[in-house]
């Protein structure tokens, strides 16, 4: 089993896709459900998600999660799943022609943030995002750095 434990919140998170906050800046977030079939479910109890790579396609007034890896299932041999098929995330209709309209817009995508379980279902956070440039990225990660010796001066007394 996973060792990641619930939050209060009683949410268990699958996976986490770390490397979009430092790819995009983030513009918008949206908790989406996710139609899974019956051999997905166990994987994703175990934590054999991959995020890295996936994005979110908008076909026929529907969202696709897609590049998504959910490991096979040991206990279903012929009746297993496609590893890496398209998913389709279930919004509200208003909520998916809002993003559609969004995403026309040039240099802005959608992808997935977080997997995980709340009150027993599959939950997937999805984000309107923006391409950084390198010169950003490189900004961010001088401003992590200055944080962490800050603290390490302060004996991490001012968090």
């Amino acid at each position: 089993m996973s060792s990641k434990k619930q939050d209060k919140n009683g949410i268990k998170i699958i996976a986490e896709n770390r490397k979009a906050y430092h790819d995009y800046f983030i513009l918008e977030k949206l908790e989406t459900g996710i139609a899974l079939v019956g051999s997905e479910l166990r994987p994703c109890r175990e934590g054999r998600v991959t995020l890295k790579d996936s994005f979110v396609d908008a076909i026929d007034g529907q969202l696709w999660l897609c590049d998504v890896h959910i490991g096979s299932n040991v206990y279903s041999n012929r009746l297993d799943h496609d590893p890496e098929r398209k998913r389709r995330l279930l919004a509200h209709k208003q909520q998916i022609i809002k993003l559609c309209q969004k995403v026309k817009t040039t240099g802005i995508t959608i992808v997935p943030l977080k997997f995980y379980f709340k009150e027993g279902k599959v939950k997937v956070e999805i984000a309107l995002v923006k391409g950084k440039a390198m010169y950003d990225k490189r900004e961010a990660i001088a401003k992590k750095d200055a944080k962490r010796d800050l603290e390490r001066e302060l004996g991490g007394r001012y968090k």
